[in-house]
């Protein structure tokens, strides 16, 4: 596989270890999809355009030798959509699981 798929590996493996917490610790993050959702969308979208944006003007650039070679809109590479769904997703597993052992799940 080589470089190319570190990044991807990397994101793959966030979830991997948040998603016991899930199971095992009550986080409660896919079991409300609308909520998720509602997180993910506007995350999505800001940081999405901020790349298109900031790669555009040449401010912001990716190493090619850490990237599969698929890129979306904008030029931007696919692996920086899955740090944008991966890494909140990770946060509200994280999140949800503190706070169900805090005793304060739907806080």
């Amino acid at each position: 596989m080589g470089d190319a798929y570190q990044y991807v590996l990397l994101m793959v493996a966030c979830l991997l270890i948040t998603i016991p917490l899930e199971v095992f610790l009550g986080a409660r993050v896919w079991r409300r999809p609308g909520r998720l959702l509602r997180v993910l969308v506007p995350t999505v979208a800001v940081f999405f355009v901020w790349d298109v944006a900031a790669i555009a003007r040449h401010e912001w650039r990716f190493d090619p030798r850490y990237l599969v070679g698929w890129t979306l809109v904008g030029r931007v590479p696919v692996e920086e959509l899955l740090f944008f769904v991966t890494i909140p997703i990770c946060g509200l597993l994280t999140l949800g699981a503190v706070r169900h052992l805090l005793g304060r799940a739907d806080a």
